[in-house]
């Protein structure tokens, strides 16, 4: 199995990674082989211009040649950060290029599912953080939008998707007792949060098994 992710697949707000949702399914899963790669303040999309930090431009589709060619399941996990601090334009269903939100996740369904065709592919909506029904100042936006694109996307692509934003969120940020219970600061899961995020998946993996 590979996961592919931003701060939260890194394991940001965890204690250790050894509580790090991957880690969980993994153990819970009993799986033989996992490659994870997160990389912090990382989007989906291909941003405009250079960030103030080099690592966010290592956009998901410009990584995903590089998962385990032996995955038998590929899991995505991202769009925070595009509805966060990313200024690539959200785009519509019918694009087809990584440039727009909605094209990037296009193109990384498409991609991923020629280049790892034996594979199962789940894309995870991104989780709730504070502020996520605010509209962003690029584009109006809400993070809701952003998982609306992805169940979207997934549908017409064939493609599975687990919508933890809409679908009985695991944890809302928005709400006090959740943020504290559930997050180190509004968006990043804490262990307790990543345990829900785990259990979330591994349930929904073993329906599509």
């Amino acid at each position: 199995m590979s996961f592919l992710g931003d701060s939260i697949t890194e394991g940001w707000g965890t204690s250790n990674v050894y509580y790090r949702y991957d880690r969980v399914v993994e153990r819970e899963l009993k799986l033989s082989r996992v490659f994870t790669d997160g990389i912090g303040g990382t989007r989906i999309a291909y941003q405009r211009g250079a960030s103030a930090d080099p690592r966010w431009d290592l956009y998901f589709c410009g990584r995903a040649a590089a998962l385990d060619l032996s995955a038998d399941v590929i899991v995505v996990f991202g769009g925070t950060n595009d509805f966060g601090h990313g200024n690539a334009p959200f785009g519509t269903a019918d694009d087809r290029t990584p440039d727009t939100f909605c094209g990037a996740v296009n193109v990384l369904m498409r991609m991923l599912r020629s280049r790892y065709p034996d594979a199962k592919i789940v894309f995870m909506t991104p989780c709730r953080r504070q502020g996520g029904e605010v509209p962003n100042a690029q584009n109006g936006k809400t993070l809701g939008d952003y998982a609306s694109a992805i169940v979207e996307a997934g549908a017409r692509s064939g493609v599975y998707v687990l919508d933890i934003y809409h679908d009985d969120p695991p944890f809302d940020p928005d709400l006090e007792d959740d943020r504290d219970a559930f997050t180190i600061d509004g968006l990043h899961p804490n262990d307790a949060g990543h345990a829900l995020l785990a259990a979330r998946l591994s349930e929904f993996l073993r329906a599509v098994d």
